[in-house]
């Protein structure tokens, strides 16, 4: 990978974010294309947000882009570009939690700040027999100490790659390969038969259903766009104009306050299903077609709504949710 024979702090926090939440597989193009439109700190700083969010498009989780920018700009308004060297310091930047701080201080800096994600939770519960439920954010400190000590006298970047790395291809969630481990003898969960059993994690997160539905509207060679606000998912990104309902419409519904002549109607069959880490949304999607004599009507019927109307070839330009990007593909659209 190329952010493993690196000590850039920012190659290795750009990548650390990626990949919360992020198969590398997925996650690989994603850096790249970072690293080419945003060479250093400094241009992703300059950045508008977006550009980033439009970059970021596919991954999921928009919050960490947003977070990506905001931490940007402070590295270079407040260190002049230059991160903190400590995982307390570099805490204090935005979107940095725990575990990337203690990546970035540990593989860029060499502090001896251990990273505690998945997998160590796993390879420790297993060999130091760590009862403590992980699901509370109480043991997070349990197992950082247990993982200090064991990394004493070692170069930290080293260990905690070791470790991560250890969890995913040998100590894994299910089928372990624990008859060839070479910590067979010394591992508490082999010798007591609790593999399987740790590490402790109790309660699952209630998954939400939503139902959207969205409206594609279409004059003239152009289109709406809602840019999605604040305290909800995908914020800050674009959509196509929504309405939240109780249940989805067997027939199509036009928008609330339509008042225009519809030129043509499509009503594309069945439900489009997107899950979320705690969401899981139905949605369907109406597209509509206006003659071009009412391209001034549809601009005064969306204003009070805060549409935006743009240019169908400019629509690849703004970020948008991957469900959105489905709908689209669906109704054939032309610029995706």
């Amino acid at each position: 990978m190329p952010w493993r024979n690196t000590r850039s702090p920012y190659f290795i926090w750009l990548s650390e974010v990626i990949l919360q939440q992020t198969r590398v597989a997925q996650g690989l193009p994603y850096f790249e294309k970072f690293v080419a439109a945003f060479p250093d700190v400094f241009a992703l700083a300059a950045a508008p947000e977006d550009e980033v969010l439009r970059l970021w498009q596919g991954l999921g989780y928009y919050s960490r882009a947003r977070n990506l920018h905001r931490c940007a700009q402070e590295v270079v308004e407040k260190h002049h570009g230059e991160f903190p060297a400590t995982a307390a310091a570099l805490r204090r930047l935005p979107g940095i939690g725990p575990y990337t701080a203690a990546a970035i201080a540990s593989f860029a800096f060499g502090e001896a700040a251990p990273v505690v994600d998945g997998n160590v939770y796993r390879v420790l519960a297993r060999y130091l027999g760590i009862q403590e439920d992980i699901s509370r954010p109480s043991t997070y400190k349990v197992f950082e100490q247990a993982a200090r000590e064991l990394m004493q006298g070692t170069d930290p970047g080293l260990f905690n790659q070791a470790i991560m790395e250890f969890g995913s291809l040998q100590c894994s969630p299910k089928d372990p390969g624990c008859m060839h481990c070479p910590l067979q003898a010394a591992c508490y969960a082999f010798q007591h038969g609790q593999v399987t059993a740790l590490p402790v994690k109790s309660g699952k997160v209630k998954v939400r259903e939503r139902f959207f539905y969205y409206s594609f509207i279409r004059c003239a060679g152009q289109v709406l766009l809602s840019k999605r606000g604040a305290g909800d998912i995908w914020e800050g990104l674009y959509e196509l104009p929504l309405r939240e309902m109780e249940e989805l419409p067997e027939e199509p519904l036009l928008p609330e306050g339509w008042n225009l002549p519809v030129q043509r109607l499509e009503f594309p069959e069945g439900t489009v299903k997107h899950l979320l880490s705690h969401q899981r949304l139905f949605a369907r999607c109406v597209a509509i077609e206006l003659e071009e004599k009412y391209l001034n009507s549809l601009r005064e019927w969306a204003a009070p709504k805060s549409y935006l109307l743009v240019s169908e070839c400019d629509v690849p330009k703004f970020g948008k949710p991957v469900l959105v990007s489905k709908f689209l593909e669906l109704l054939k659209f032309p610029y995706l």
